[in-house]
């Protein structure tokens, strides 16, 4: 026995495990959500009797012990098998640390900086000289792209794998590195025609690359896929770059894209990261927490980036304890010791970074020093989204922000929200308070199935995953959605893939359409188990989770009109004159009886599709 499998037989991998991750017993094996990637329902098994894992969602990556220390800890084969053999008392010689891992590993480092070597030399030829016009017109000077290593790939299908074979690298070296893709009948060059940016990790070592289209090609953007060496969801483009100004700063500033970190740091804000183009997750927390407690997301005005400042808070949330306190600034208390402050600069309409800092540093600063707790944020937008001249916005307003009270233990910063809350929603302190108090009753009583589910109550209802993986798998279903209102779901990324589910359904591959922070939820749902065998099995499923998914909308306008009607009653009891004429203008106008008339239709229909389609139509307790 060698000395990697002596450590591995002193080790009970769920122990191990256990101690970053809150495993749950699930038959002969464990489960909890996987600690690599955000998601809602546990994807990540941990095997005692294999003595091995394996995430079966988006990561879709496992191994042994070792595998987990490293990928969890940032560290390299050597380093992780050092620690774990510390830790159960085995003397590793440093001539034994696989030597053959490290090796692979070093010819991978290798491949990728002789990639980025020639595409640099292509960017500075004839042949580059489209993409070094674009780089002229953005005003990215020559000094610049060398430090961020920029250059260009050849519109050619075998360019860049020539090349470095001439180099002495094998084609498993180069499938490895991510710079060639198995086709059907050969191996062809990942990125063609593009401008490159190189990727490194934390101690400056190329582990992958981004690379834009220069035309109409989709996707615009396209990243090196998973590899040894290179994982999206734990990067931060240009970290090895801004470290040293975090630090110094006490301040790290999130962008979306290259070319934001690339302004940034050429006019002086060297403080400046992305997040490779997905929603913030924990890993990323992980990294940026060594360096600074304060983390700022700039994010454009649009949709997608003020609700991806939404998805970093919930990041923060879940990397924290299960009930993490908060405090007056919206610090959230990560892991019981370093406090995230997590803040959001919205950037003008229309403006983004690049375009803002090239124009108007003295306006990049203010909008950065301006920024927004994340719980005012929040409260904001939240209201901004709604009439509040309307009850029932307020009342669903209340009900938005009510859960993200439910993690702020100081009792001075509770009160200071909950006093906004009840102006805004025109409603008495003490009825907001007895509202949290009747949620939180609700919350500790959950099904059995959902035990242990952080932030259960606002993740979407598990028909609408199951919908869209069926969507996503079977797209002969999908002209059965063509007149399913976006309504029917709840989530934004779910609103956002059944639009494009329902534009594009012939695609053949749905990430060519999907923004960039939709890919890790697409990929996601498409690597979900299904309970089926064939497509003949998907269409009464699918027909299932619209009847679920409608139920439930029916379920909640109907409880909303009840309520509605209630606090109407309430004034009316009171004495309120206006309450009074409001009251007989709906009923005068039959929107009451309107209303119920609709129900009972819907549910007329529900009836007739749930007699024709039987009444297993949703496994798995995901009929409500």
């Amino acid at each position: 026995m060698n000395e990697i499998d002596e450590v591995k037989s002193r080790l009970d991998i769920v122990e191990v495990i256990s101690q970053y991750v809150p495993l749950q017993k699930a038959g002969r094996a464990f489960k909890a959500p996987c600690p690599f990637h955000q998601e809602k329902t546990p994807s990540f098994i941990v095997s005692p009797d294999r003595q091995s894992w394996h995430c079966f969602g988006a990561c879709g990556t496992g191994g042994d012990v070792i595998a987990f220390v490293m990928k969890r800890e940032g560290l390299e084969f050597p380093e992780a098998l050092r620690v774990l053999a510390e830790r159960v008392g085995v003397k590793i010689p440093e001539r034994r640390i696989s030597e053959e891992q490290d090796r692979t590993r070093q010819r991978l480092f290798a491949a990728n900086e002789a990639a980025a070597e020639y595409f640099g030399e292509l960017l500075r030829s004839a042949a580059g000289k489209g993409a070094l016009a674009y780089l002229e017109r953005r005003g990215v000077d020559d000094t610049t792209a060398r430090t961020f290593t920029l250059g260009y790939s050849l519109d050619n299908w075998d360019d860049c794998h020539d090349r470095l074979r001439a180099k002495g690298f094998t084609d498993r070296e180069l499938l490895g590195a991510g710079l060639l893709v198995q086709g059907d009948k050969r191996l062809y060059d990942r990125f063609r025609g593009r401008l490159m940016f190189a990727v490194w990790d934390s101690k400056g070592r190329i582990i992958g690359f981004g690379a834009r289209a220069l035309d109409d090609s989709t996707p615009k953007y396209l990243n090196t896929a998973q590899t040894g060496l290179f994982d999206k969801g734990g990067t931060l483009y240009a970290l090895h770059l801004a470290q040293e100004a975090i630090r110094a700063e006490g301040q790290a500033v999130i962008v979306e894209g290259y070319m934001d970190v690339i302004a940034a740091h050429q006019h002086g804000f060297r403080n400046v990261v992305a997040q490779m183009g997905t929603a913030l997750t924990e890993r990323q927390v992980e990294v940026l927490k060594r360096l600074t407690a304060q983390i700022v997301l700039a994010l454009d005005a649009d949709a997608a980036g003020l609700e991806a400042a939404v998805r970093g808070h919930d990041v923060i949330q879940a990397t924290g304890e299960s009930v993490p306190p908060v405090d007056w600034r919206g610090l959230v208390r990560h892991q019981g010791s370093v406090s995230v402050d997590l803040r959001v600069a919205v950037l003008p309409t229309g403006r983004d970074p690049d375009d803002i800092i090239r124009a108007d540093r003295d306006l990049w600063r203010a909008t950065i020093a301006s920024a927004e707790p994340v719980l005012d944020f929040r409260l904001n937008r939240a209201a901004a989204a709604r009439d509040l001249t309307d009850p029932h916005a307020r009342s669903e307003l209340v009900r938005e922000f009510l859960p993200l009270l439910f993690v702020v233990t100081d009792p001075v910063v509770r009160a200071h929200y909950v006093q906004r809350l009840s102006r805004l929603a025109i409603t008495d302190e003490s009825d907001i308070l007895q509202m949290m108090k009747g949620s939180r009753a609700r919350r500790a009583v959950r099904p059995s199935g959902l035990q242990g589910h952080r932030h259960r109550e606002i993740s979407p209802h598990p028909a609408e995953e199951l919908l869209l993986a069926l969507l996503l798998r079977v797209p002969e279903l999908r002209d059965q959605v063509s007149g399913v209102s976006d309504d029917l779901v709840w989530d934004i990324q779910a609103k956002q893939l059944l639009a494009i589910l329902r534009n594009h359904p012939d695609a053949e591959s749905v990430i060519d359409y999907a923004p960039t922070e939709l890919h890790s939820y697409v990929e996601r749902l498409i690597l979900m188990r299904l309970p089926l065998t064939s497509a003949d099995q998907a269409a009464p499923l699918l027909r299932g989770c619209i009847r679920t998914l409608t139920e439930q909308r029916v379920r909640a306008e109907k409880q909303a009109n009840q309520s509605e009607i209630a606090e109407l009653q309430d004034r009316l009891a009171g004495g309120a004159e206006e309450s009074v004429d409001q009251l007989a203008e709906q009923k005068q106008g039959g929107e009451l009886d309107r209303l119920l008339e609709r129900d009972m239709e819907i549910g007329r229909q529900l009836h007739s599709r749930g007699r024709k389609d039987g009444p297993a139509a949703v496994p798995g307790g995901f009929n409500g």
